[in-house]
């Protein structure tokens, strides 16, 4: 199944950085992320992400947002939970609503909050810590 119209409109100005920043949210950062997963193996559409977020950051002069371990454990997220899950984002959301508590899915991951905050995670990937380190 496709993209609805709404969600391939919303995909597409991201896309082109016109997108208010007010209407793209923990949610949307899914929908495009979910649709990405659905096209490609995981290491093409992570790419894909991560430089249309990057641009899409800095076209609203918020380009300090962009958080690289942040964004590619969620990538993680979305595309393990995509093997067998319904064929509409929001039947996606509905089988695995952990996927909308951002930071409590990353700390039941093994991220506490002081690793992420770290400019090291947040400029490139670093794995959840270990148990008991």
């Amino acid at each position: 199944m496709s993209l609805t119209s709404n969600e391939a409109a919303l995909v597409a100005a991201f896309e082109a950085c016109t997108l208010p920043g007010e209407q793209f949210h923990h949610r949307e950062h899914l929908l495009v992320a979910w649709a990405y997963m659905r096209e490609a193996p995981f290491l093409d559409a992570a790419m894909r992400y991560v430089g249309a977020l990057r641009r899409y950051a800095a076209s609203l002069g918020a380009a300090e947002k962009y958080h690289e371990t942040v964004t590619l454990a969620f990538l993680a997220l979305v595309h393990e939970r995509l093997p067998g899950s319904s064929d509409s984002f929001s039947a996606f959301l509905e089988r695995y609503p952990e996927l909308l508590d951002g930071k409590g899915l990353l700390r039941a991951s093994g991220y506490d909050d002081a690793r992420l905050a770290s400019d090291v995670a947040r400029r490139g990937f670093v794995l959840p810590a270990l148990q008991g380190t």
